[in-house]
């Protein structure tokens, strides 16, 4: 793994986080992105060391909407930049994790991704991306 990509924070109302966000960071966000096949609206806030992504649910369905109704707002996830998402899962399969998505998949922010489960990973859910 090469660095923390960045963090995933699950939010309610995008508005309203996006204008929070700018304010604690005192940086507009770069990019705002829906993602159709998660059903979730993403908008990205970087400095020189760390992304924030925050996460609004566009259905009532997706993962966001289901996340925030069990757990409420606030981090999601954490995100790992790798060379190659094959390569890292092979090893961390081979270490006893447990992947949710073995076929990686078009994310936000031009990156493949595949995530690992919080089982495996003392409750925390992990993303493994590259970039395209």
């Amino acid at each position: 793994m090469k660095k923390i990509d960045h963090i995933g924070i699950a939010v309610k109302d995008m508005a309203d986080s996006n204008v929070l966000f700018q304010k604690l960071l005192g940086i507009a966000p770069y990019k705002q992105e829906e993602v159709e096949s998660e059903g979730v609206l993403t908008s990205f806030f970087k400095n020189e060391s760390c992304k924030i992504e925050l996460l609004a649910s566009t259905v009532e369905d997706s993962v966001i909407a289901k996340f925030i109704e069990k757990k409420g707002e606030g981090i999601h996830h954490i995100a790992f930049e790798v060379e190659s998402i094959p390569d890292e899962l092979e090893r961390l399969k081979a270490e006893g994790f447990v992947v949710l998505n073995e076929i990686p998949k078009k994310g936000a922010d031009n990156k493949l991704v595949v995530f690992l489960h919080p089982k495996s990973t003392n409750g925390i859910l992990i993303e493994l991306c590259q970039s395209l």
